[in-house]
């Protein structure tokens, strides 16, 4: 789909030094506030969109969606983790460190999403929630969305509590698909596959997952687990293109 502009970066080509080398965009871990300004800049100039024309999002974990178009570049949506847009040049921009970057396209109604979801975000079902306030605000049908599931942190270096399981296992068709135990009352949770159950179940047919684990590959992506909370975050970027 030629309209669409979307990528995920990874932690390579910026200019931020240790723990944040080097394409840091998370502007709350620690790094220098000039640093990220040109990292972001940088991010928008490789997909040769405008550094002006972006909306963004302070993620907390949720599952609040907001509703952007144009009149929004330049903000950072609070208390948000997914935003959603059928705007021209409407570039959506979200940063990760192990959680789930979930990317949502409608070509009929030409309408994006683009989300962050960790265990916290499965379990409030934020996925399914980009669907809905899809079709509540652009009147899309979730049988013409198509979904792409970036790279996260995989189940193979995800172990979680009991009370992690027990809080998304409501969210689940298929339990032992999704979470495995690994003894001593702890889980491996498998973002990919939890949240591709959510957006089944919503009637969403035609989803890409890119199986890339973060924690493996913290060489290539900063990783909250793998770098043990001392990393910064890299940048998944969705927009629609002005073809006229």
């Amino acid at each position: 789909h030629d309209e669409i502009v979307h990528a995920v970066f990874t932690r390579l080509g910026g200019v931020s030094h240790s723990p944040y080398w080097a394409l840091n965009v998370g502007s709350s871990v620690g790094d220098a506030p000039k640093a990220v300004e040109e990292n972001c800049r940088l991010v928008c100039q490789a997909m040769s969109v405008s550094d002006t024309q972006v909306v963004t999002a302070w993620q907390v974990h949720g599952n609040s969606i907001g509703v952007v178009d144009a009149r929004d570049w330049g903000r950072a949506l609070p208390e948000t983790d997914a935003l959603i847009t059928n705007g021209l040049e409407v570039n959506l921009i979200l940063r990760f460190a192990d959680c789930l970057p979930i990317f949502l396209y409608d070509p009929q109604r030409r309408v994006i999403g683009l989300g962050h979801a960790g265990w916290r975000g499965t379990a409030a079902k934020l996925a399914s929630q980009m669907v809905s306030a899809m079709i509540d605000s652009f009147g899309c049908d979730p049988s013409n969305v198509l979904a792409g599931l970036g790279p996260a942190i995989g189940p193979c270096c995800y172990e979680v509590g009991r009370d992690v399981a027990q809080a998304i296992q409501p969210t689940l068709q298929n339990l032992q698909s999704a979470i495995q135990p690994c003894g001593d009352g702890h889980f491996s949770l498998d973002l990919w596959e939890a949240n591709r159950q959510q957006l089944r179940d919503r009637g969403i047919r035609q989803i890409e997952i890119g199986r890339v684990c973060t924690a493996c590959h913290a060489d290539e992506f900063f990783s909250h687990r793998a770098d043990r909370g001392n990393t910064g975050r890299f940048a998944a970027l969705m927009g629609i293109r002005n073809s006229s």
